[in-house]
């Protein structure tokens, strides 16, 4: 997939494309069907299927004050658009200059002139430009007298929920970690590089773990023990995911430790990925070393349940 970041540069660079525009945070089933929709027009017209995002997310120069928090990296956004079938994406910086751009303006030097569309797909809800005036009455109406067609994507709904990024949000938040994977259609990932910690997991506890800085600013599931995967290379491994701030030694401090299952190796510096399977309970503070050590031998036998059940584990994680 290729990826431009100025729309000044873009005349004559696609041909025939079909367009859709959003944040995508997340890319959850709600935006697959947009880029299935895309795809679907550009290969019947033999055009070219085209995202276009905006990195920050808007909210967060429109209202710094309470930026939202992000489900997906945009490191992971554009992996994932670009496994949609994408042939590229325009990701656009995202400024108070460009917010307070007339939909007129924007349809017409952006969408027309320069990218040259020929199928614009748009959600039920979307709306563009300053002030979000330009909703799909008005695109449908640009359309007609600019030569470009309109397609409305209708809401995805999943067991009776109407996949949304808010909702996706909300239920990370409360730790329904099944439920994410329905609107996704995959499973909720962390992602970092194995860090230092206080290095007790293996001397004090008997279990080590591996180690990722958790910021409270970014979207963070709601404290607690998790059934997980764990990518790191090529390989994927079962385990368990404390986030909280381990009460009972009292650090106080948030963090992500994951012990792997049948795994032995130094990977301090390392990037893993962690797919967050399903909430086991509770952080609790135990007495000590010792109580903590029998209440992590039953989370993982109970992991080990969990992961048993799950069908296709490997191939799920090795897609993460």
């Amino acid at each position: 997939m290729r990826i431009y970041q100025d729309w000044r540069n873009l005349k004559g660079v696609f041909h025939r494309p079909a367009l859709t525009i959003g944040n995508f945070d997340g890319v959850h089933l709600g935006h697959r069907a947009l880029f299935d929709k895309v795809v679907q027009l550009a290969r019947a017209g033999g055009g070219e299927a085209v995202a276009m995002t905006f990195e920050p997310h808007p909210l967060r120069v429109l209202r710094p004050d309470s930026p939202p928090k992000l489900i997906s990296t945009l490191e992971q956004k554009i992996e994932l658009i670009e496994r949609a079938g994408m042939d590229a994406l325009v990701c656009l910086r995202f400024t108070r200059e460009l917010a307070a751009t007339t939909a007129d303006r924007f349809v017409d030097l952006v969408l027309v002139e320069h990218l040259g569309i020929r199928d614009l797909v748009i959600g039920y809800d979307y709306a563009l430009g300053r002030g979000r005036e330009g909703d799909r009455d008005f695109l449908r109406r640009k359309g007609e007298a600019l030569g470009f067609a309109v397609h409305v994507v209708p809401p995805v709904v999943v067991d009776g929920m109407t996949v949304s990024s808010t909702l996706v949000r909300r239920l990370v938040a409360e730790g329904e970690m099944r439920k994410v994977r329905r609107l996704l259609g995959r499973y909720y990932q962390i992602r970092g590089t194995v860090q230092r910690g206080r290095q007790r997991g293996g001397p004090e506890v008997g279990f080590p773990t591996a180690n990722l800085t958790i910021s409270e600013e970014d979207l963070c599931p709601k404290k607690g023990v998790y059934v997980v995967q764990v990518l790191h290379e090529t390989a994927c491994y079962g385990g368990v995911l404390n986030i909280g701030f381990n009460p009972t030694f009292g650090d106080g401090r948030l963090s992500a430790e994951v012990h792997i299952f049948d795994f032995d190796r130094d990977i301090y510096g390392h990037p893993i990925k962690v797919n967050l399977i399903q909430r086991l309970r509770d952080e609790r503070r135990f007495p000590g070393p010792e109580a903590l050590a029998a209440q992590i031998r039953q989370d993982i036998e109970a992991a080990r349940r969990v992961l048993e059940q799950e069908k296709g584990l490997r191939q799920a994680c090795l897609e993460g």
